[in-house]
C-alpha cells in the first residue's frame, strides 16, 4: 500500500511536471512566435534605418558639392578668371584678402620650406621699420599649410597654385553645406530638412556667404569647422548616447573648435557669445550640467592650444572668453542653484548673474594689466560707442562705426530672407520653440532638486512641454548669434546659415508640430506625420520652381574683371622701384601693393595691433589737412619712400559727411570739417589746406620734399625726399 503510494505519488508528480513541462514549452513556442514577430519588425527598421542613412549620406554630399560647384563657376563667370592675367588675379583678391594670399605666395617662392617659415618668423617687410612674426600676429596657418601641401604634392605639372588655393576655399563651402545639413538632420530626425537647410543656404547665397568675391578671407576658412562643431555639440546633446559616441563627439568637438581658432583672429569673440548662450542654458538647467562644463572646458583648451602655436600672442590670453569661462566654472562651484523654491532660485540665479559678471570683469583686467595688453582696445572703444555711450573722436573706433559692414542690419535683409519664405518659417519656429523653452524654463525654476515629480532633462510626463538639450543649444545659438547680426551686419554670415537649420529643422520636427497641433486640439500621430513631411515638401517644390530660372540666368551670365589702372599702377611699381622700396598709402591698396609687387608696406589691413594702428593713422595725414613739412616727417619716420595718393579717398563721397576718411582725420586733429553741416564748437579752423588736394598744386613748399612720379586717373604716386627740407619741423604728436 505504502509502495503503491509511493508510486502513485511519483507517477502524479511525474505527471504534473510532465504536464507543467508541456505548458512550459508550450508557453516557450508562443514566446519564441511573439519574439519572432518583433525580431522581423526590429530587421525592417534597421534596414530601413541603413537605408535612409545611406541615402541623406549621399544627397548631403551630393549637396555640398553641388553647393561648392555653383559658387566656383560664379567666381569663374563674374571675373573670368581663368583668361585674365596674374597680376589681375591677384588684384581681384581685394584688402586684407591680398595681404593673407601674398604669404602663401611667398612660403611657395621660397628656396625652402625652413627658409620660407624663417621669413615669416622673421618678417621686415609687411611693417617697415620692424620685425615680426606673422605666425604669432596673424591668423596664417592655413595658408603654410596649403603653400607645403602645394609643394609636397606631384600637382604643380597640373594645377596652378592660385587655383589650389581656391578650389580649397571652394571645397570647404562643401564641407560647410553638409555640416548644416547633418545638423539640420540631427534636430528633425529626418534628413529631408537637411535638404530643405541647403536649398535655403544656397538660395539667400547674398546673405549666407561671401565667398566667391573674398575668397581668402578668414572667416570664410573659419566657418566651414563652427558649422562641424555646432553639430557635434547637437549630436553631444543627445540623451542616452553611449560612452564612444560621447567620446568621439567630444573629440569632434574639441578638433572643430580648435581649427576654427586657429583660422580667425575673431574667434574669441565668436566663442564669447556662443558661451553666454551656453551659460543661459546651464543656469536655467536646460542643459545637462556635466555636459556644459565640458564644452566651457574645450573652448578654454582650444584657445590656449591656438595661443601656444601663434606664440603665445598675448591677445588670446587676455580674451574675454578665457575670463568668462573661468568664473562661470569657479561660479557654479561657489553657488547650488538647483534648490530652494521659484524666488529663492530667481534669487540665486540673480546673484549667479552678478558673481559671473564681476569675477570676469575682474580676471580679465587682472589678465590685461600683466600682460600691458592694449591689441583688442580699439574693439571695445568701438562697442562703447556703438552701444550709445557717448560720441567718440576716437580714429580707430570711428573707422569701425563709419564702415556699412560694422553698421545695423540692413532691412532689405529680411525682405530677401521673406522671397524664400525662409524669414517666415523661421519666425514660426522660433514663436513655438520660445514658448516652449519659456514653459521648460519657469518649470525647472518652480521644481526644487528634490522635488520627485520633477522629470529628467528633455523628457516630460504625459501633457506636459519638453524640449531637447539639442534643440535648446540650437534655439540659444540662434538668438545670440541673431542679435549679433543685428547689431553688426558683417556677422550676419554666423547667424544666417544656422537659421536655415532652424527653420528646416523645425518645420520637419515631430515636437514643434505636435505641440502646434495638441494647443489647437487637432492632434494625432498620422496627422503630425503628414504635416512634418507635406510642409517642408511642398516648400521645397516652391523653391524650385521659383528660384531655378534665377539660377540658370546667374549661371550664364558673363563678366570680366577689369581694372585697368591699378594694373597699371603695380606694373609700374614693380618696373620702376628698386625691390627695397617702402610704400605708404591706404591700408587696403598696400595690401595689393605687397601681393602684387613685394615691396615693404608702412601699414596694411590687419588691424588688430595697437603701434599698427598707430602708423596707419600716421600715413593718413595725407588726407587731412597738414603742412607738408608734417607729413614728410611723418612719413619718413615709417622709412617711407614713395607715396601713394588716391582720389577716391581724398575726393570721398561714398560716405556721408562725419564718416569720410577726411572728416574722421579732421575731428581726431580737432579741426572743422569740410562742407555744409554743423562742427563741434570746439573744433577750429585748420591752418593750412588738405595735404592731398595742395600737393596737386605742385607749390615749392610741396616739390621740395614730393616729387611726382607716376600719375593716372585714380593713382598719384610721390617719392619723399631723403633730406628734409630746411624749413621743416618735428611733427605734433598725434592725438
Amino acid at each position: 500500500m505504502g509502495a503503491f503510494d509511493t508510486m502513485m505519488s511519483i507517477r502524479q508528480r511525474k505527471g504534473v511536471r510532465t504536464t507543467e513541462v508541456s505548458e512550459d514549452g508550450t508557453a516557450q513556442q508562443e514566446n519564441v512566435t511573439l519574439e519572432n514577430k518583433p525580431s522581423s519588425s526590429c530587421t525592417s527598421r534597421r534596414l530601413w534605418k541603413i537605408l535612409s542613412f545611406t541615402v541623406g549620406g549621399a544627397i548631403a554630399l551630393c549637396t555640398g558639392l553641388l553647393t561648392s560647384v555653383y559658387l566656383a563657376t560664379l567666381h569663374e563667370n563674374d571675373l573670368w578668371f581663368s583668361n585674365i592675367k596674374e597680376v589681375e588675379r591677384e588684384i581681384s583678391f581685394r584688402t586684407e584678402c591680398g595681404l593673407y594670399y601674398s604669404y602663401y605666395k611667398q612660403m611657395l617662392q621660397a628656396p625652402s620650406l625652413v627658409h620660407g617659415f624663417h621669413d615669416l618668423m622673421y618678417d621686415n617687410k609687411t611693417e617697415s621699420m620692424r620685425t615680426i612674426n606673422l605666425l604669432q600676429r596673424m591668423n596664417i596657418y592655413q595658408e603654410v599649410f596649403l603653400s607645403v601641401l602645394y609643394r609636397v604634392l606631384p600637382i604643380q605639372k597640373y594645377l596652378e597654385p592660385v587655383y589650389f588655393y581656391i578650389y580649397t576655399l571652394f571645397g570647404l563651402q562643401a564641407v560647410h553645406v553638409a555640416a548644416l545639413y547633418v545638423t539640420s538632420w540631427l534636430l528633425s530626425g529626418t534628413w529631408l530638412s537637411g535638404l530643405l537647410a541647403a536649398i535655403w543656404y544656397v538660395a539667400n547665397r547674398t546673405d549666407t556667404t561671401r565667398v566667391e568675391f573674398t575668397i581668402p578671407l578668414r572667416e570664410n576658412w573659419a566657418l566651414p569647422f563652427f558649422a562641424i562643431q555646432v553639430a557635434a555639440i547637437t549630436y553631444f546633446l543627445r540623451p542616452s548616447l553611449r560612452p564612444l559616441s560621447e567620446r568621439l563627439a567630444l573629440l569632434t568637438i574639441f578638433l572643430s573648435t580648435f581649427i576654427f581658432s586657429l583660422l580667425w583672429q575673431f574667434n574669441q569673440f565668436m566663442m564669447l557669445v556662443q558661451a553666454l548662450g551656453l551659460f543661459v542654458l546651464d543656469a536655467l538647467d536646460m542643459l545637462p550640467a556635466p555636459k556644459a562644463t565640458w564644452l566651457y572646458a574645450i573652448q578654454i583648451a582650444a584657445l590656449l592650444l591656438v595661443c601656444a602655436l601663434q606664440f603665445f600672442n598675448s591677445m588670446i590670453l587676455g580674451s574675454l572668453l578665457i575670463s568668462f569661462n573661468l568664473s562661470v566654472l569657479i561660479a557654479r562651484k561657489l553657488q547650488n542653484l538647483k534648490t530652494g523654491n521659484f524666488l529663492n532660485r530667481l534669487g540665486k540665479l540673480l546673484l549667479h548673474l552678478f558673481v559671473v559678471l564681476c569675477l570676469t570683469l575682474f580676471l580679465n583686467n587682472m589678465i590685461k594689466r600683466a600682460l600691458s595688453l592694449k591689441s583688442d582696445e580699439h574693439i571695445f572703444k568701438f562697442l562703447k560707442a556703438k552701444s550709445g555711450f557717448g560720441a567718440t573722436r576716437d580714429f580707430d573706433a570711428n573707422l569701425y562705426l563709419c564702415e556699412e559692414a560694422f553698421g545695423l542690419l540692413p532691412w532689405n535683409t529680411f525682405g530677401r530672407l521673406s522671397d524664400t519664405l525662409l524669414l517666415h518659417a523661421y519666425v514660426f519656429v522660433l514663436l513655438v520653440t520660445v514658448t516652449a523653452a519659456l514653459a521648460v524654463a519657469l518649470r525647472n525654476l518652480s521644481l526644487s532638486s528634490a522635488s520627485p515629480a520633477q522629470p529628467p532633462l528633455g523628457q516630460t510626463g504625459k501633457g506636459t512641454v519638453s524640449l531637447g538639450a539639442d534643440a535648446a543649444y540650437s534655439l540659444a545659438h540662434t538668438v545670440v548669434f541673431g542679435a549679433l547680426a543685428l547689431s553688426t551686419m558683417r556677422m550676419k554670415y554666423l547667424w544666417t546659415p544656422h537659421v536655415c537649420v532652424f527653420a528646416a529643422s523645425g518645420l520637419c520636427s515631430p515636437e514643434v508640430w505636435g505641440l502646434l497641433l495638441k494647443v489647437t486640439r487637432l492632434y494625432s500621430p498620422a496627422r503630425m506625420c503628414v504635416m512634418r513631411y507635406a510642409v517642408p515638401m511642398l516648400t521645397l517644390s516652391y523653391l524650385c520652381c521659383k528660384l531655378w530660372p534665377g539660377v540658370m540666368d546667374e549661371l550664364s551670365e558673363l563678366r570680366e574683371f577689369y581694372d585697368p589702372d591699378t594694373v597699371e599702377l603695380m606694373h609700374w611699381i614693380s618696373t620702376h622701384t628698386p625691390g627695397t622700396a617702402v610704400f605708404a598709402g591706404s591700408m587696403q591698396l598696400l595690401a595689393g601693393v605687397k601681393l602684387c609687387t613685394g615691396r615693404t608696406l608702412t601699414n596694411h589691413p590687419h588691424y588688430e595691433d595697437s603701434n599698427l594702428r598707430a602708423r596707419t593713422k600716421a600715413v593718413y595725414q595725407i588726407y587731412a589737412k597738414r603742412p607738408p613739412e608734417d607729413v614728410h616727417a611723418l612719413l619718413r619716420a615709417l622709412g617711407t619712400d614713395y607715396v601713394i595718393l588716391e582720389d577716391s579717398i581724398c575726393h570721398e563721397r561714398r560716405h556721408p559727411r562725419g564718416c569720410r576718411l577726411r572728416d574722421l582725420l579732421d575731428v581726431a586733429n580737432g579741426h572743422m570739417m569740410d562742407g555744409p553741416g554743423e562742427n563741434d564748437p570746439d573744433l577750429k579752423l585748420a591752418g593750412h589746406p588738405r595735404f592731398c588736394e595742395e600737393i596737386k598744386r605742385d607749390l615749392p613748399p610741396y616739390t621740395a620734399l614730393f616729387t611726382r612720379v607716376f600719375r593716372n586717373k585714380t593713382f598719384h604716386v610721390y617719392k619723399l625726399a631723403r633730406d628734409r627740407h630746411p624749413a621743416a619741423r618735428e611733427p605734433p604728436p598725434l592725438t
